[in-house]
């Protein structure tokens, strides 16, 4: 699976619709669902009581989805006869979660407003909102996106950057999708909640790069720490916060725990750990200045909210999220395998 992923990580620019100038708005729905704010902030709310780690799952759905054909809700498409699902591609399949919550949310607004909230915008409203509901920034979410009918799971395997990427290959994914180093260090921020199972980061633990040791960037309190929660020859399915600190605020904690190697992930400990790397000032800045990174995350949220996005005529707005119109046969099976994990990708 890492073979595969690595290899297929580069990409053709061209392979991504993007839409720079497409014509997103806050107040797209001001005239036709005027309150689809407060109805998504009130399930997700909701469901964040009983499963707190569920702010992490739905931010990390917004990333999954608009890094494959761009924010379009391509990751909620369950497989048919004619769709392939991106459900199953290596970073989301038995690692996604959210996805019935956003059922929820969906059901909620065509309650309200029918026929008029697109899927892919209530993943970038999900996102904001949880962000604001774990105690981080909130912004204007530009909206009026509309929905693919398509999914790719190909794109999935290639575009999603993997646990165990370096800052190199990490610096590669971001820029097919057209966000910079900046950017890439701010969304990694939102590691600062959630949590990811011991098989995406085991090896820095017992075998790094195929050594035989840990991974010599690793905190050895903090190797102490994780190697209890995930024994050598574990089943990998057991989970540890991202941030050991602060592990369900939104904050600049997720900074500091690089600064004292204690980033989970490979991926995260490069962009501190990595030899004379431009991210690391971005990452101590970051760090001493929660303010900064609150404005950064904010704006390459915004910005990554707005590739390949569909407007206008393109796409349709889907009645149900995991079917496009007309072809939701199967919707028995609609509940799509959901693991309780959080992590797959990098992000």
């Amino acid at each position: 699976m890492k073979v595969t992923v690595v290899c297929c990580v580069l990409v053709v620019l061209g392979a991504l619709p993007f839409s720079s100038d497409a014509q997103l708005d806050p107040s797209f729905y001001r005239d036709t669902c005027p309150k689809v704010h407060s109805i998504v902030r009130e399930v997700v709310r909701n469901v964040s009581k009983s499963d707190p780690r569920m702010l992490a799952s739905l931010i990390r759905l917004h990333f999954h989805d608009c890094f494959v054909q761009g924010c379009d809700a391509s990751i909620l498409l369950n497989n048919t006869a004619t769709i392939e699902s991106e459900q199953q591609a290596f970073p989301n399949n038995n690692s996604i979660r959210g996805l019935d919550v956003v059922n929820q949310i969906k059901t909620a607004v065509e309650n309200a407003c029918p026929g008029v909230v697109s899927c892919a915008d209530i993943l970038a409203l999900a996102a904001e909102i949880s962000s604001v509901l774990g105690h981080g920034p909130d912004w204007k979410v530009p909206l009026g996106r509309r929905d693919s009918l398509t999914a790719n799971r190909t794109l999935a395997n290639q575009n999603l950057p993997a646990p165990f990427f370096n800052l190199t290959q990490l610096k590669d994914a971001f820029a097919v999708q057209g966000l910079n180093t900046t950017d890439l260090v701010a969304l990694s921020g939102a590691h600062t909640i959630g949590r990811a199972q011991c098989r995406f980061f085991v090896d820095r633990l017992y075998n790094f790069s195929s050594t035989g040791n840990p991974d010599p960037t690793l905190n050895t309190t903090y190797l102490q720490t994780l190697s209890a929660i995930c024994p050598n020859g574990g089943p990998g399915t057991n989970l540890t916060n991202f941030d050991p600190t602060t592990p369900d605020t939104v904050d600049s904690n997720y900074y500091s725990n690089l600064q004292v190697n204690k980033g989970l992930l490979q991926s995260d400990q490069e962009l501190f750990s990595t030899t004379g790397a431009d991210t690391i000032a971005i990452v101590n800045s970051f760090s001493s200045n929660q303010t900064l990174f609150f404005e950064n995350f904010k704006a390459s949220m915004i910005k990554m909210g707005n590739i390949g996005v569909l407007t206008g005529s393109q796409g349709e707005i889907r009645q149900q999220c995991n079917f496009i119109n007309g072809n939701s046969a199967g919707l028995a099976t609609l509940a799509t395998k959901e693991s309780s994990d959080g992590m797959v990708s990098s992000i």
